[in-house]
């Protein structure tokens, strides 16, 4: 597969950071009506997929703090959180150093099937490294849509 999944992944994950760069905290948490999640949750979200997907599939060590399965998992909301969120600057931080490690941990790798092939919600298998992180970008850009909707109907 070609390596230029490496770009996209860095592309998009410039675009979510710029969406959200400069938002105030308490913006972060507005559930406009009509949604069940905020800004916060998406970014949270999108990490931990990301995480998932490229590390633990491939059976190498993910950087996933142990809360954020409880607070950004699929299925979880924040009006359910009891705990501390991220920050924007931790979410931003991390989001921005998980495309360079994927690249430093995959590269020359994609092709490599994982021990453990996914099928989908929508009935796509991920069966290799590159799959998974082409896979994530779909994920990505869904979600980067709804934070362009939280913005709008946030502000």
């Amino acid at each position: 597969m070609n390596q230029f999944v490496f770009q996209q992944l860095e592309f998009i994950r410039q675009l979510t950071i710029k969406a959200v760069e400069g938002t105030s905290e308490s913006t972060l948490d507005i559930i406009p009506e009509g949604f069940s999640n905020n800004l916060r949750w998406n970014l949270g979200h999108i990490y931990g997929v990301q995480e998932k997907f490229a590390f633990h599939f491939a059976g190498e060590p993910s950087v996933l703090p142990e809360n954020f399965i409880r607070l950004f998992a699929n299925g979880t909301k924040p009006a359910d959180w009891n705990e501390e969120t991220p920050t924007l600057e931790v979410l931003l931080e991390m989001l921005a150093q998980q495309p360079k490690r994927i690249q430093e941990s995959f590269y020359n790798r994609l092709e490599e099937p994982v021990n453990n092939p996914l099928t989908t919600s929508s009935g796509l298998t991920l069966s290799t490294i590159g799959e998974f992180l082409s896979y994530t970008l779909y994920h990505e850009g869904m979600h980067f849509n709804t934070i362009k909707l939280l913005k709008r109907f946030a502000g």
